[in-house]
């Protein structure tokens, strides 16, 4: 027995599906592909035209699903090449879009070619049917359109029959079923007036044919699904933008020789020059340089970020003053831009709960049309005036014209195209359509100190000398006998002093004592850097300091006190620095009712002391917490009926991000948080909490929107297509009237989605996000 089959892991497949047009279709893939042995969950997107399936792939691998699809009664398109190295996936995908772009192109040129052939051949039969037909008389006429409109229903009505075909052999119907039923009647009707008009005039019934209709019927149709396709290519614009910002080349350092290379060929541990107005080509560390990096396009942030020797730097983001040399880290499928495309790509395939109920109706949706149809036939035929045949048939293809599932399985897809797409744009990563959904629902908000609320690494806050000492010797001076030291707080002041531009000086005599401090010699001068008792146990007098260090305490900072040559010279406050950002994102959620909750491992002073500067009450902070407790906060706010986002970046938090309701991990934090996370901020921007939460709202009510408009047009114009309307005002449908409608109803829905794009992401906008509901 194999027991490396018996326990792989489930796979991920995509396959691009052709042939789709409506929910029903989306939900027939979505059976066959389920029914496969080793099928975990299938998932059809109706929007991307693809099928994402977790399948375990010691009982069945793509070949088997490709079966599953064309079983169904569709076409899988064949597999585009890989890129030949790992070096550039992205621009793989660049040119996969790219060739679907020419795909698209062509087939859309051709739609549009076939419905201007149809449109334009039904007005030329309406001039001919309707006008002044003299000498030739209407049976003639009849005879002159047959061939043109058989062209016409063959030709650019043929996607119609094939599809139908396809969807017919395997006991299933869908939109393209409609239109081929609908325009056929009419066709088939009016060659049938054509070829024995004898028959038709010997059972009292005028001699009138629909040629007119069949064609305008089949040009609007195509002409909808034209700009329907227009609409549905730019839900996508989102990952072309953020593909399209991989610069092609590299500038290799190799041997001392620069040369540019193709990304393609660039490796880890490669060294690569970054000039000036360059694109930063991978991820990687800054070796040698200074400069200013634009990481807009990563976190939402205008502002560039300085970049200095063992800073990290991200492919794709803009090099702007100076130049530098990195070592490239991480390349390939690896990048954080890689990384993102396959998130926002992921979240665009998936599905939001509420597109089940869509789902469910689809299933029954082009069954019950053609039984509506077939009744308000027998009906007209039945009660209806004369001519009743004419009234008969025009309200059976008004019928199964007019209905349109497609609005219904495009309402929700492209709502979380453009949604996530549009979030991606800003920074925030929303892992798929549950995300969005559970996101819309959040009451509470928990927050993580520690790299959410805070940096994530000590900083000097503050310099506090005691005695006439000059503040910038104190911090000099312990920097210098500090550059020793491989402590944390340590690595702070030295950092601290570089940043004010301090030169410092070469220690002697470094010692490190562990739990108090350092001890040393620089200028000349003993030095001691660390608590007031290491002061007092090397014979120093703290007094002149005391106070001030139980004062820095107390604000949740570390008092690091400084003795130079045997006197207490001052004190610094050390503590992991507030983001300007923290206030603002706080006083966002509370403004937008959302109760704000702090929740961190830290000592209570520290965490009072945090919260008071954000704006989050006392009553609200839960202090010194093992990780395996904040799960049990978490557990524990939910059992009171609340709806929790929980925010976090550190390992710690990772139980908790995937207990919450909502799970939201700082982008900048530990791998395994981002993991843990439905949303993720890549660029550690708390206001893009509150930014998320509005988005996702907004998304979801869109798709709302979506689904009451694809459900009210059904529910509406159906009823008055069969006639209910005609016996108090004597209002019909006409045909060509029902194929506009059921254009424009898809139409509107893409439309309405891409509403989305233009809502305004930046942090305190929340009044443009709210505009959008209106």
């Amino acid at each position: 027995m194999n027991t490396a089959l018996e326990t792989a892991q489930p796979i991920e497949i995509v396959l691009p599906i052709e042939g789709m047009t409506c929910a029903s279709c989306v939900n027939r893939i979505e059976r066959f592909l389920s029914r496969t042995p080793g099928v975990a969950e299938a998932s059809v997107n109706l929007a991307t035209e693809r099928a994402t399936v977790l399948v375990d792939p010691a009982l069945a691998g793509r070949d088997e699903l490709v079966k599953a699809v064309e079983a169904a009664g569709y076409d899988v398109r064949a597999e585009r090449p890989a890129p030949t190295s790992a070096g550039a996936p992205a621009r793989g995908l660049d040119a996969e879009l790219a060739g679907e772009d020419v795909e698209r192109d062509r087939a859309q040129r051709l739609l549009l070619v076939q419905s201007l052939v149809a449109i334009g051949a039904a007005l030329a039969f309406m001039a001919l049917m309707f006008g002044d037909v003299g000498a030739l008389g209407m049976t003639t006429v009849n005879r002159l359109l047959i061939l043109p409109a058989t062209f016409v229903q063959a030709w650019s009505g043929g996607r119609f029959y094939r599809a139908a075909w396809r969807a017919g052999r395997h006991g299933s119907a869908t939109m393209d079923t409609l239109v081929a039923v609908g325009t056929t009647a009419a066709w088939g009707y009016s060659a049938f007036v054509t070829l024995w008009p004898e028959v038709v005039m010997d059972a009292g019934i005028e001699p009138i044919t629909y040629y007119d209709s069949a064609a305008i019927i089949v040009g609007l149709v195509l002409l909808g699904r034209w700009l329907e396709g227009r609409a549905k290519g730019r839900t996508t614009d989102a990952i072309r933008r953020l593909v399209g910002l991989q610069p092609a080349t590299a500038r290799r350092i190799r041997d001392g020789v620069e040369a540019d290379v193709d990304l393609a060929v660039v490796e880890a541990g490669d060294l690569l020059r970054v000039r000036p107005g360059d694109r930063v080509p991978v991820d990687g560390l800054v070796v040698d340089g200074v400069s200013a990096v634009d990481e807009s396009m990563l976190t939402g942030e205008p502002v560039p970020v300085t970049k200095r020797p063992g800073d990290e730097v991200i492919g794709a983001t803009v090099n702007t003053t100076g130049a530098f040399v990195m070592r490239a880290t991480r390349v390939g499928r690896d990048t954080a831009l890689a990384r993102i495309v396959e998130l926002v790509q992921r979240a665009q395939g998936s599905k939001a709960p509420i597109q089940h109920l869509a789902d469910r109706i689809s299933e029954v949706f082009v069954p019950a049309v053609l039984v509506l149809a077939a009744v308000t036939f027998a009906g007209w035929m039945a009660l209806g005036p004369e001519p009743r045949l004419t009234y008969a048939l025009t309200a059976f293809i008004g019928v199964v014209i007019i209905a349109c599932p497609c609005a219904m399985g495009l309402a929700t897809p492209t709502a979380i195209m453009v949604g996530t797409g549009r979030g991606a744009e800003a920074g925030m990563l929303v892992r798929g359509g549950e995300a969005l959904e559970a996101a819309g629902r959040v009451d509470t908000v928990v927050l993580d100190k520690t790299g959410t609320l805070t940096a994530g690494r000590p900083a000097v806050t503050a310099v506090a000398p005691a005695g006439g000492t000059d503040e910038r010797n104190v911090l000099r001076v312990a920097a210098s006998l500090e550059q020793g030291s491989e402590h944390p707080l340590g690595e702070a002041i030295v950092r601290a002093a570089g940043d004010r531009g301090l030169e410092l000086s070469d220690p002697a005599a470094f010692e490190a004592i562990p739990g108090r401090g350092v001890s040393g010699t620089v200028d000349g001068a003993p030095i001691l850097v660390g608590s007031v008792a290491l002061l007092r146990e090397h014979g120093v007098d703290p007094d002149a300091i005391v106070a001030i260090a139980d004062r820095i305490a107390r604000d949740g900072a570390t008092a690091v006190a400084v003795a130079i040559g045997g006197t207490a010279a001052g004190v610094l406050a050390i503590a992991d620095p507030i983001k300007p950002e923290s206030r603002e994102a706080v006083a966002g959620l509370r403004a937008a009712g959302h109760d704000v909750w702090l929740l961190t491992g830290d000592a209570r002073a520290t965490a009072d002391a945090v919260a008071r500067t954000v704006g989050i009450a006392p009553d609200r902070v839960v202090a010194e917490v093992l990780p395996a407790d904040k799960d049990a906060v978490v557990a524990r706010l939910q059992g009171e009926g609340r709806r929790v986002a929980m925010v976090g970046d550190g390992i710690n938090d990772a139980p908790a991000l995937a207990r919450a309701d909502l799970g939201v991990a700082i982008g900048t934090g530990a791998d395994v948080a981002i993991e843990a996370s439905d949303v993720t901020l890549v660029g550690g921007d708390p206001r893009l909490v509150g930014t998320a939460i509005r988005l996702s709202r907004a998304t979801t009510r869109v798709i709302r929107q979506n689904l009451f408009w694809a459900f009210a047009y059904n529910v509406v114009l159906i009823p008055v297509a069969m006639g209910v309307l005609y016996p108090t005002f004597g209002i019909t449908i006409n045909p060509a009237f029902a194929a506009v409608a059921m254009a424009l109803s898809s139409v509107s829905v893409v439309t309405n989605s891409l509403r989305l794009r233009r809502v305004d992401l930046r942090p305190g906008r929340a009044r443009a996000v709210r505009t959008l509901s209106a």
